[in-house]
């Protein structure tokens, strides 16, 4: 068994509690060891980040991705905005992903003369948080004080679209040329289905609150990604649009950085890597029998890491959310309006993972509605800090009403452990390049891999690129090292 590997560090910002209130790490318990996922599987692509190149690999990838593209409709005179999402910088501590947004603006800068170059970084419900991450990788001066977050209420701009008007963010479009900057995990695979990921941020990260509403509340997760084609579609932003940058990743790291300007080519291969590089580990995890789930990574509760897992996808993780065939993983945890006080309003709606017996909250974020979760998965939060500040959260005002306090971490593992009866414990702390678990699971987890392995293969990864129109050849394209 492996010693086990550094948790990511808590970070300060105004949605979670401070640094030094962060008292002890679930890795630093007793018996907590390490899987990497190159020990599950014998095909973990190998990564660029973290290396022994560090940063530096990173740049030469974007650099040589970004010489494939055509940047010759940019002149001098013209300005530039960058669009990018939050997301991309929870990643790997999130240097990686600044540093291929440094890279997008030397290569404009560099080839075509330009440089009225801005960074436009969109949020989803913390209105703030890209603010904190462009002054925390000094984003604000190296894009020369033209940097700045956007949010789904700033003002709005109409766009027409084939579905009808839909509404961007103004600020968003108010350049000649966009450029697409994102990256290829698959977080939120219950939500795209890994179909149209790519195109995803148009109706979010730059859309109005109207708009990518759509998408939580009105067309659900099938029918929303219509909405983010269609404004990406339409003729305005088209217009606009001159090329896209993703940061290709795994759950070891990143393996590269993939530019197109056709966005759909791009899209056709980052499908089928997400499929191939993230569908083993979400397989093997739903192989889990009975846990303790802890969170212990600065982001919002359901997006703290585990092997490139997010906890809200390991709370679905007991149906197969990349099989499009199966019309219902759609509507599990984040569906709210299928689940009663009971569980699921129906009997074909599948509940919340079984296999989670408990959650230990020792360090996540608020700024997003978590309550359905501590609602149905029962939850011990550790300190009275941290319990305050989800009362404090106007989107988790319930949160502390289906979760109790434990003084400490080392309080909360024992109160668990002894309600729930299992020594299985997985530990969501964005681990970089593998897993942190216990020992009794490290074994459960090694000793279900060959069969996952196989099972994929043979006829897990055919099925799901042949639902999605994939010829598997296209593994061959996907941008690695």
């Amino acid at each position: 068994m492996r010693p086990p590997i550094k948790p990511m560090a808590a970070k300060r910002s105004q949605y979670g509690i401070a640094p030094e209130l962060v008292k002890k790490r679930a890795a630093e318990m007793p018996g907590v060891t390490s899987l990497l996922v190159s020990d599950l599987f014998r095909d973990t692509p190998r990564v660029i980040f973290p290396s022994e190149e560090g940063i530096a690999a990173v740049r030469a990838a974007a650099e040589s991705a970004l010489d494939r593209v055509d940047m010759s409709m940019i002149k001098p005179h013209h300005s530039v905005n960058v669009l990018t999402s939050h997301h991309g910088f929870t990643l790997l501590g999130g240097e990686p992903f600044a540093e291929m947004l440094r890279a997008i603006r030397d290569a404009v800068v560099r080839r075509t003369g330009c440089k009225n170059v801005r960074l436009r970084a969109g949020v989803g419900l913390r209105f703030r948080e890209t603010e904190e991450y462009i002054k925390r990788f000094n984003l604000d001066e190296y894009y020369e004080g033209k940097a700045s977050g956007i949010a789904p209420i700033d003002e709005g701009i109409p766009i027409e679209t084939d579905i009808g008007t839909l509404y961007g963010i103004k600020k968003a479009y108010d350049a000649d040329w966009i450029i697409h900057a994102h990256n290829s995990d698959v977080r939120e695979v219950h939500f795209h289905r890994q179909v149209d990921k790519v195109v995803k941020p148009f109706g979010m990260s730059y859309a109005r609150i109207e708009t990518r509403s759509t998408y939580h509340h009105n067309m659900g997760p099938r029918a929303a990604n219509f909405v983010a084609r269609a404004i990406f579609d339409s003729p305005f932003v088209q217009e606009k649009f001159a090329f896209t940058s993703f940061l290709v990743v795994s759950p070891s790291g990143v393996v590269g950085v993939d530019a197109d300007n056709d966005l759909y080519a791009l899209n056709e291969r980052l499908t089928a890597a997400g499929c191939q590089f993230y569908g083993k580990i979400m397989t093997l995890l739903g192989r889990i029998d009975d846990c303790i789930a802890v969170l212990d990574f600065p982001c919002p509760v359901p997006y703290v890491f585990a092997a490139g897992v997010i906890y809200a996808n390991f709370a679905g993780a007991n149906v197969d959310l990349f099989d499009l065939g199966n019309a219902l993983p759609a509507y599990t945890w984040y569906t709210e309006a299928f689940y009663g006080k009971r569980g699921p309003l129906v009997e074909e709606v599948p509940p919340l993972n079984p296999a989670i017996r408990m959650c230990v909250h020792n360090y996540a974020w608020g700024g997003y509605p978590s309550a359905f979760f501590a609602e149905h998965i029962p939850t011990v939060v550790v300190g009275r800090e941290q319990a305050d500040l989800m009362n404090r959260d106007p989107q988790n005002l319930t949160y502390m009403k289906y979760s109790t306090i434990a003084e400490d971490t080392d309080g909360a593992m024992r109160f668990a452990r002894s309600v729930t009866g299992t020594d299985k414990v997985i530990i969501f702390d964005g681990a970089v390049g593998g897993i942190n678990v216990t020992e009794p699971l490290a074994e459960l987890l090694l000793s279900k891999a060959p069969e996952v392995e196989r099972l994929v293969d043979g006829q897990l990864l055919p099925k799901w690129l042949g639902q999605r129109g994939i010829d598997p050849a296209v593994l061959k394209t996907v941008v690695t090292r």
